[in-house]
């Protein structure tokens, strides 16, 4: 089976100005991506999708092709699913077709080679019966507890009876952590969306879960890179 990993990268961020391309702990934001993409044991090509010079060739320093994505997909509305399709139709025309597509979004630095490996294994032992895999988290805070204002007052979300469980005791919810996406071509095609046919998840720690869209978080990341860079240098 063939795998394509798709990084799609916009030069237009409106949370972090040139997010993709701003160092995080001494490396551009998009070459974490890359990286782990790059070193995986599974995956035949790696493609960044951009429409900005400076991230082309980032991506081509860090080892990445690169597929220049038209404006018109490149715009604050525009959807991943379309710059993933472009790309697909692009490889197309040039003969070449995957079996397997795995989206890695770049604002995802603490995801690992390790985790795109073991997340592209589970695919593969269980495509006779999934369509799809999507990297999860555990939520941090129940949305069993959540609270909706009616009036002047606040309602549970859910139902009372979840404030008198304690916490341990809820039922668990997990949210998309936004780090990896797998799917079979065909299934992602007909059905324009990563979301498709039967999925199953791939479990992540919430602390390796960091979505980068705000400054904070791109500063707790940079965080936690650092403290991880420096255990790796002392174990040396």
């Amino acid at each position: 089976m063939d795998i394509l990993t798709i990084i799609p990268a916009r030069g237009g961020s409106k949370g972090i100005p040139e997010k993709n391309t701003k160092l995080l702990a001494g490396k551009p934001l998009i070459a974490y991506s890359i990286e782990a993409a790059i070193k995986s044991e599974y995956i035949n090509r790696v493609v960044v999708s951009t429409d900005d010079d400076e991230i082309a060739q980032i991506s081509k320093k860090y080892g990445a092709e690169v597929i220049k994505r038209p404006s018109e997909l490149a715009q604050d509305d525009s959807s991943t699913i379309d710059a993933v399709i472009h790309v697909l139709n692009t490889l197309e025309n040039e003969g070449y077709s995957a079996d397997i597509v795995v989206l890695l979004q770049p604002t995802s630095p603490l995801r690992t080679q390790e985790d795109v490996d073991s997340a592209i294994n589970l695919f593969i032992k269980n495509m006779d019966k999934c369509d799809s895999l999507v990297s999860v988290c555990e939520f941090d805070h129940s949305p069993y507890w959540s609270l909706k204002v009616e009036g002047d007052y606040l309602k549970p979300n859910f139902g009372e009876e979840y404030f008198k469980m304690r916490r341990q005791d809820l039922p668990k919810l997990y949210m998309p952590n936004g780090s990896i996406f797998i799917s079979k071509k065909k299934s992602l095609l007909n059905s324009k969306s990563f979301y498709n046919g039967n999925k199953i998840p791939y479990f992540m720690k919430t602390e390796e879960s960091i979505d980068i869209d705000t400054i904070i978080d791109f500063k707790l990341a940079e965080l936690i890179l650092e403290d991880k860079n420096a255990e790796h240098k002392n174990k040396e």
